[in-house]
């Protein structure tokens, strides 16, 4: 048995001050106030010193560290989310890549995943193939333009198909029915997002008891139709926004420019606190900022001068979040833990509560995260 103690315990609605948490075999044993308990022998007994302590950080969806790509480098990636409080993470693969990268990558992935400075990867984020060519960082370079056609998917879903957890499509593609339900027999438990996409609701709808739940970067590589002069039309923004089933991921820098900090807060006044998914989309890109982003130093932008993701960790975006909308701690942990494990049916983690896994972080209301603690270890 391990235990934490003088925490403020983040719990899933609420707070717990003057805490203690007891670890056993790497799940949480147990949990309450300090004041009038008596906690059984422990071999180890870690001091929070009144910092908060909340659940691992859970990023479904990012392609590097601050400067190299998961598939350069899985480990150093892993570890640089790790020491930011992220205890499960899922690289996510770009549609640049052709099909034979598409297959080297999920292999070098797949390896990766056995060496233990990788165990807080969680499994695949599948940004593609088949997006919208109109968006994207990087879509001068997209190789899967072209009709879809099953011999050239079939080898992807073969090879990813025990370890994605979630399939991003454009649903106004022709064919991608086809495709989604290929995914579907090979993954049962897949959930689809919409990405970089102008559909229409006509075409989302039928999606939606396919396992559709999730709008990637929610407002950002999503398009505007304009059916009739000067009336705004309803597209992928606002279908995510409407479905109550539908999960919306945001990436939250500190000058609020991939979402605008009004539209953070018409997000989350709309989708409610249990809707909302915080996504770093960190990628690893050395092309310098365009004229007018001077002094921006936590998102990436591509050589056409297009923001390419962020240089965010999770625990930062919460940060900004915060900042942004007003969002209390408990609610950025909801947003960073219990919402993408529910999203994606991580089923034993995301929150505190027993026979959870003890993955945990102690952090200052800042989110500058003190300790890491995964399935009860601390993390050097």
């Amino acid at each position: 048995m391990k235990a934490i103690v003088n925490a403020a315990l983040v719990m899933r609605d609420h707070l717990i001050p003057d805490a203690y948490l007891l670890m056993d075999q790497g799940r949480i044993a147990g949990f309450g106030e300090m004041r009038g308990a008596t906690l059984p022998e422990c071999r180890e007994t870690v001091d929070a010193g009144g910092l908060f302590v909340g659940p691992g950080l859970i990023d479904i969806h990012t392609h590097a560290s601050d400067r190299v790509f998961f598939y350069d480098d899985p480990a150093t990636v892993a570890q640089y989310h790790l020491r930011a409080g992220t205890t499960t993470v899922f690289p996510a693969l770009y549609f640049s890549m052709n099909r034979g990268e598409w297959l080297d990558t999920i292999g070098r992935l797949r390896a990766a995943m056995a060496d233990p400075a990788c165990k807080n990867v969680g499994g695949l984020y599948m940004e593609g193939p088949y997006l919208n060519p109109k968006f994207g960082c990087d879509k001068e370079n997209n190789p899967w333009r072209g009709p879809i056609r099953r011999e050239d998917y079939l080898p992807i879903i073969e090879a990813a198909k025990d370890l994605a957890r979630v399939w991003a499509v454009a649903p106004e593609r022709e064919g991608i029915l086809d495709y989604v339900n290929d995914v579907r027999a090979a993954c049962p438990g897949a959930v689809f997002a919409v990405a970089h996409s102008e559909a229409e609701p006509f075409q989302l709808e039928p999606l939606l008891p396919l396992g559709l739940r999730i709008g990637t970067h929610h407002t950002d590589a999503t398009g505007t139709i304009e059916k009739y002069p000067e009336v705004k039309g309803v597209c992928v923004d606002e279908f995510v926004n409407y479905h109550r089933e539908m999960y919306a991921e945001l990436i939250c820098d500190s000058r609020g420019i991939h979402v605008d900090p009004f539209m953070l807060r018409l997000v989350r006044r709309i989708k409610g606190d249990d809707r909302i998914i915080l996504i770093s989309d960190a990628y690893a890109s050395d092309a310098p900022a365009p004229p007018g982003y001077d002094g921006v130093n936590d998102i990436n932008f591509d050589y056409e001068g297009e923001i390419a993701g962020s240089k965010l960790t999770l625990n930062v975006a919460m940060r900004n979040m915060m900042k942004h909308t007003g969002a209390s701690i408990v609610d950025v942990f909801g947003y960073a833990a219990r919402n993408p494990a529910s999203a994606v049916g991580l089923t034993d983690r995301g929150e505190i509560a027993v026979g959870k896994r003890a993955d945990l972080i102690i952090t200052d209301y800042n989110m500058n995260v003190k300790t890491t603690i995964m399935e009860g270890e601390i993390q050097p």
